[in-house]
């Protein structure tokens, strides 16, 4: 067996010249057969004229259709559609031949020449495709048996031309591990029809399934998983220990075939992900195409993504501003190595010097300004509020101040769900840069202040967005999960309760540049999260889809909540209305702004108090601009306390 693999795997043995030697001994027999059922095996001198011109006129048609060429062992449905063409062309050819050369010049009877032809049509065809048929089935067999490989029972959901594309892609793969069982599909009409000989099963049979054939991967293409049916045969597949694997989809494949490393296991941000969100990229292409754009924290998660979808509304460039060094550099090099390097500018600067900013706006003059340059882990910042207080705050008054004085059409501040009504120095001190934001944008536009010429006004827009938990930033809780499972756990959890929105960051930036394109000026733009997400349920559902059992192979642990966090976020105050848009992802927040000049001198005296390291005093003065601000597990709950008691007194 093993000599005959060899032998028929080699190239050489696959010579054109023999499958044509193949395909013409098969036409004589056909022809033999056809004469046979006409004559009864009378042959004459004329039968044997058929056969002679019939065959040379065979030779030229088959060479010049190139039937013989191809490779037998992956014939499809188009080569037995060419034998059609091919023997149709050979007979016609023959009949107009034989009709000039036999009747009109010979002047020989040729009747009965058509029955023959048609027979012969028949039978031709019919033998060549099936002696290809046959050929391909022994490779096949011959695949199968020689490679003594474990292979591993799998479902594919879907019933459709994809999922029959890849069973057939597998089965063809010398040597491939996956065996398919069967389909998954939701479809009434298919349920317990077969499908090239594997069943379609409903997702209540994966069960019985898993025990009958000791099923160990379901595979799944790449198309959104959200579909009802696809989502419910997922989340049975975790259930049930089976390994969820994403296949591309074949226009992906390399030279045709599916490679084992293509495959993807599913991801828990794929679970997590919702329908794709309709944006106005038309809208946003008017508003950004051939203007300079800055973007600052261009090298962290969201600042970086909004670097990549940016450019693909063709900006005159994109200046990339960020203090770190190393990650500015990467999206650098992805941004080179695509369309678009010509088109970016790097400058690195911390935006609390505002000398350095200044530098920037003089070189490269932005129309349009996306500040995402923020400090945003809870627990860091409520052990170093100064530092939260100087980038969050002053960093950003700073920015939104040079940005009317070199007259930036549109400015859109990056904000967060943990500025509804902050239990953190984080989430406080981004709510007082949105109240800035805010009051500088109502000053402008109502009383023209702060402008070199008050005759022409100031035309600067200033546009809050404000938005939960991305999924795959930088410190997220998903690729924390993924190491401590990795590592065998447990997996640390703060509480049983806790909750979180989520969102991946494709879609809260194409978010971000449609309500930059709404915004007529202070507005605060709100995005549809979906529903909250637990994460002891986010936790349990990562362990079981990396095969494991919760509980039992790697447990589960609660820490406590951390310094400044909540059980629950929130995207909108009690105090808030909302006003809906034309997008029903996107909301505005309607509240009133602070005047200018009390937000504006309480941000002084907050970073003259953080100039003398005065904490206590400093989350004191946040705590007196927001007056909703009342902390949680932690260090300044004493604060609360105090504040408390002074109000009694009074």
């Amino acid at each position: 067996m093993i000599y005959l693999k060899n032998l028929l795997f080699q190239d050489k043995f696959h010579s054109r010249w023999l499958i044509l030697v193949i395909d013409l001994m098969v036409v004589l027999l056909s022809l033999w057969t056809s004469l046979y059922f006409k004559n009864r095996l009378q042959f004459d001198p004329i039968s044997l004229y058929y056969m002679l011109f019939y065959c040379s006129n065979a030779v030229l048609v088959f060479m010049i259709m190139k039937i013989h060429t191809c490779i037998i062992r992956y014939s499809n449905t188009r080569d037995m559609m060419r034998i059609l063409i091919t023997v149709l062309a050979s007979n016609v050819t023959f009949l107009l031949f034989y009709h000039l050369f036999f009747a009109f010049y010979l002047k020989i009877d040729v009747s009965g020449l058509m029955d023959v032809l048609l027979i012969n049509f028949f039978i031709t065809s019919s033998m060549l495709m099936c002696m290809r048929i046959i050929i391909k089935d022994v490779f096949k067999y011959i695949e199968a048996t020689s490679y003594k490989v474990e292979k591993e029972n799998v479902l594919i959901y879907g019933s459709n031309e994809p999922s029959i594309l890849i069973k057939n892609a597998l089965e063809a793969q010398k040597g491939f591990i996956l065996n398919v069982q069967g389909f998954i599909d939701t479809g009434v009409d298919r349920i317990s029809k077969c499908i090239e000989q594997k069943q379609v099963y409903p997702i209540k049979s994966i069960d019985m399934l898993k025990k009958r054939y000791d099923i160990k991967s379901m595979l799944i293409t790449s198309e959104d998983i959200k579909i009802d049916g696809k989502r419910k045969a997922v989340e049975k597949c975790i259930e049930l220990g089976i390994k969820v694997i994403i296949v591309p989809s074949s226009d992906q494949w390399i030279n045709g075939k599916p490679n084992l490393n293509q495959f993807k296991d599913l991801k828990i941000e794929d679970l997590l992900e919702r329908k794709p969100i309709k944006i106005c990229n038309e809208h946003i292409l008017d508003d950004i195409k051939g203007k300079r754009i800055l973007i600052t924290g261009a090298a962290g998660s969201i600042g970086s993504e909004l670097v990549r979808q940016v450019l693909m509304y063709s900006p005159e460039f994109v200046v990339l501003c960020d203090r770190a060094e190393t990650p500015l550099h990467d999206i650098q090099m992805e941004i080179e190595d695509g369309l678009y390097g010509n088109r970016t500018r790097i400058f690195i600067a911390d935006i609390q010097n505002a000398g350095r900013i200044k530098t920037l706006f003089n070189l490269y003059r932005p129309q349009i300004v996306f500040h995402a340059a923020a400090y945003k882990h809870v627990p860091m910042m409520e052990n170093n509020p100064t530092e939260a207080i100087l980038t969050n705050v002053w960093g950003t008054k700073i920015l939104a101040d040079i940005s009317i004085e070199f007259n930036v059409e549109k400015f859109v501040m990056i904000s967060t769900d943990k500025a509804v009504r902050p239990t953190n120095i984080m989430g406080a001190s981004k709510r007082i840069a949105e109240m800035y934001i805010q009051s500088l944008n109502n000053l402008l536009f109502e009383e023209h202040f702060f402008n070199s010429d008050p005759s022409k006004g100031n035309q600067t827009r200033f546009i809050t967005t404000r938005f939960g938990n991305v999924l795959g930033s930088n410190g997220s809780v998903i690729p924390r999960f993924k190491a401590q499972i990795e590592k065998g756990g447990p997996v640390t959890v703060t509480h049983p309760d806790i909750t979180r929105y989520f969102m991946t960051i494709p879609e809260a930036v194409q978010l971000v540049l449609e309500a930059a394109v709404m915004g007529k000026g202070g507005e605060i733009f709100l995005f549809d999260m979906g529903e909250p997400v637990k994460i002891a349920d986010l936790a349990a559902n990562m362990i079981k889809m990396a095969g494991l059992v919760p509980g039992k192979d790697i447990q589960i642990v609660y820490t406590g909540l951390r310094p400044g966090e909540k059980l629950y976020e929130e995207l909108l105050n009690a105090e808030e209305e909302v006003i809906p848009t034309y997008n029903k992802d996107i909301k505005i927040s309607k509240n009133i702004p602070v005047s200018y000049a009390k937000i504006n001198n309480l941000i002084k005296d907050l970073l003259e108090l953080n100039l003398h390291n005065e904490v206590d005093l400093m989350v004191s003065k946040m705590k007196t601009i927001l007056p909703d601000y009342i902390s949680n597990n932690s260090q300044y709950e004493k604060l609360d306390i105090k504040l408390i008691d002074k109000q009694m007194v009074n």
